[in-house]
């Protein structure tokens, strides 16, 4: 009996040195232009808040389209979104901010994948053991961002 592909759920945090209610827009398909190299949404129509649910956009990374779908927002503690890269993956990526005690936020980063061929398995298995350094790399673009 196979067991098919493998569902990853990984979940790290970043320290961002600014409050709840302000970090929150860093994590928003808009506000994440601010710091995420490369990362430029498209709307296949538009939008006044980027973190209405049922909001959709698409990025396109590495010659590859990502479809996002806002699921649930609650301003300045948490977002989630739903994701498909077609031939790949899907999945769910949830954003959840607490007050850090040097008065910042802990924003835990919980992305939970299935890959949709056995073949997408080993780029989710890269992507798995390489995920605390990614955790690392937002940490840091964000903090040179806000310098």
């Amino acid at each position: 009996m196979s067991t098919g592909p493998r569902r990853r759920r990984l979940t790290g945090t970043v320290r961002v040195a600014l409050p709840p209610a302000e970090a929150f827009r860093l994590f928003t398909p808009y506000g994440e232009r601010d710091w995420a190299e490369g990362w430029e949404p498209r709307f296949p129509e538009q939008v006044t808040d980027d973190t209405a649910p049922g909001t959709v956009f698409q990025t396109l990374a590495h010659g590859v389209t990502t479809t996002w779908v806002v699921l649930h927002r609650e301003p300045g503690r948490s977002v989630s979104y739903a994701r498909v890269r077609e031939g790949v993956h899907a999945g769910t990526v949830g954003v959840a901010l607490a007050p850090s005690e040097s008065g910042g936020s802990d924003v835990t980063v919980t992305y939970d994948l299935t890959p949709l061929t056995a073949e997408a398995e080993a780029e989710l298995a890269a992507f798995a053991a390489g995920y605390p350094a990614f955790m690392r790399s937002w940490e840091d673009a964000i903090a040179d961002h806000l310098g």
